[in-house]
C-alpha cells in the first residue's frame, strides 16, 4: 500500500515505514500513514509557538481548550495543494465544535508559501521552514509532508496522519476527538 508524499518518514528495519505511534496495546503502528492514538496512551502534544506567515505571532492560548488540527505543509508539495480544499471545508465543517485549525509551513521560502496561502487558507499558518515543531512532535512524529496531527481539548496527540486528507475521512476523526470531553478520560 503505498501513500502519496512529498518527504518520506523513517523507516523501520522491516522497511516499513514507522515511527513510533503507540495505538492502544497494538504496539507501533508500522504498516500505513494513519494512527489514531488510543486516550490512555496518548502523548503530550509540544507547545504550538512561533511566527505566522504574516509575521505576527502565534498565540497558543488562542486555542487552549480546543481540539487542534495541524497540518503541515509546503507550497512546492502537489499533494499539499491538492488537499487544501479540503482541510478547509473540514474546518468549517467543525468549526462549531470548537475544531481550531493552524497550519505550519516547512520547507519553504516565506514568500512561496504565502504565494499558496493567499486567497485559499481559512486558518493561520506558522512559518518553520527548518521544521522545529514537528520535530517537537518527539512520541507520534509528523514524519512526512504533508501530514495531519489531530491534538485533543487536553493538549494530548489523537490522531496522526502521514499522508494528504480528504475531508470524508478527516471529518470524523475530528468531529470524535472534538467531541470528547476536555477532562477525564
Amino acid at each position: 500500500m503505498g501513500t502519496a508524499g512529498c518527504a518520506d518518514g523513517p523507516v523501520q528495519s522491516d522497511g516499513q515505514p514507522g515511527g513510533g505511534l503507540r495505538a492502544g496495546n497494538a504496539g507501533p503502528v508500522a504498516a500505513g500513514p494513519t494512527g489514531v492514538v488510543a486516550a490512555a496512551d496518548r502523548a503530550r502534544a509540544p507547545r504550538l509557538e512561533g511566527e505566522l506567515l504574516d509575521g505576527g505571532r502565534f498565540d497558543p492560548e488562542s486555542v487552549a481548550g480546543m481540539a487542534v488540527v495541524v497540518n503541515f505543509w509546503a507550497s512546492w508539495c502537489a499533494p499539499c495543494r491538492a488537499e487544501a480544499e479540503e482541510l478547509n471545508a473540514t474546518a468549517e465543517a467543525t468549526r462549531e465544535l470548537g475544531a481550531r485549525f493552524v497550519g505550519v509551513n516547512v520547507r519553504d521560502g516565506r514568500d512561496q508559501a504565502r504565494a499558496f496561502v493567499e486567497g485559499r487558507e481559512l486558518y493561520p499558518s506558522l512559518f518553520d521552514p527548518p521544521g522545529r515543531i514537528a520535530l517537537a512532535f518527539t512520541d507520534v512524529p509528523p514524519n512526512t509532508i504533508p501530514a495531519t496531527v489531530i491534538i485533543d481539548r487536553r493538549g494530548r496527540v489523537a490522531v496522526v496522519l502521514r499522508k494528504a486528507v480528504t475531508q470524508r475521512e478527516l471529518e470524523p476523526l475530528v468531529r470524535q476527538v472534538a467531541e470528547e470531553p476536555a477532562a477525564g478520560g
